[in-house]
């Protein structure tokens, strides 16, 4: 049976902040452009700590290998329940990486705290708890509430995307939970822990820019590449 797709979302702050408020995240929280990785002037509109990245990224060869390289001895992820430190969606429905993308942001680490009792977002995150992998990605492909807050989003943002405007595009977040920064993606083989960070470093300190974000762009450097395109918004406390 063919699975289904959907529109591929933008990743700006307007798309991803309706998505919250459809879903059920506090208005407390907002997504917020990152103009800059290093200049202190073009981050100071973000308040700290942020609580965690939503990025894009072209899957450019550099990428794939190391992707490759990192999942080869992997098997299939068995996390599950109430003690594991990070929730993770399997990828199962065509483009949906950036809702996904959102999923992650938004159920992991402090960010949780922010769910408002009853909403979908609420009984998405604790459905999916304790499931295992591809139960909880086949929980996710089946909600209604899911499908129907992606496709309010679709035709928002600067300029609507078509699919193919990110043909080899991915969306990856980034979230600092119990110490650790976690590297998510729906494509991967499951989490991945990308170091310790101290107590007064978030998710744009420049430790973790340098285990995560920055990493990927160094592969594609350092392997003389030049294709740079990416966007990335944080999502931290309303100002």
């Amino acid at each position: 049976m063919e699975r289904k797709s959907w529109m591929v979302l933008e990743n700006n702050p307007e798309v991803m902040n309706r998505l919250a408020a459809k879903l059920g995240l506090s208005s407390d929280l907002s997504f917020y452009d990152v103009w800059s990785l290093d200049e202190p002037e073009l981050l100071a509109h973000i308040p700290r700590p942020a609580l965690a990245l939503l990025v894009i990224l072209p899957r450019t060869p550099a990428w794939e290998k190391d992707r490759n390289t990192e999942d080869a001895e992997k098997g299939e992820y068995e996390g599950y329940g109430p003690e594991e430190p990070i929730i993770w969606f399997q990828q199962t429905i065509g483009n949906a990486c950036g809702s996904i993308g959102f999923l992650h942001c938004a159920i992991n680490g402090p960010t949780a705290q922010f769910i408002q009792s009853g909403s979908d977002l609420d009984k998405l995150r604790r459905d999916a708890i304790p499931l295992k992998m591809k139960e909880r990605a086949d929980m996710l492909y089946n909600s209604v509430p899911f499908e129907e807050a992606h496709k309010s989003c679709e035709q928002l943002g600067d300029t609507p995307p078509s699919n193919e405007d990110h043909m080899g595009q991915h969306f990856v977040a980034f979230v600092k939970v119990n110490g650790r920064l976690w590297e998510l993606e729906g494509s991967r083989k499951g989490p991945l822990d990308r170091g310790a960070l101290e107590d007064n470093e978030d998710v744009l300190s420049p430790k973790a820019l340098d285990l995560g974000f920055k990493r990927v762009i160094r592969l594609e450097q350092e392997a003389g590449g030049k294709d740079l395109r990416f966007s990335c918004i944080a999502l931290s406390h309303k100002a």
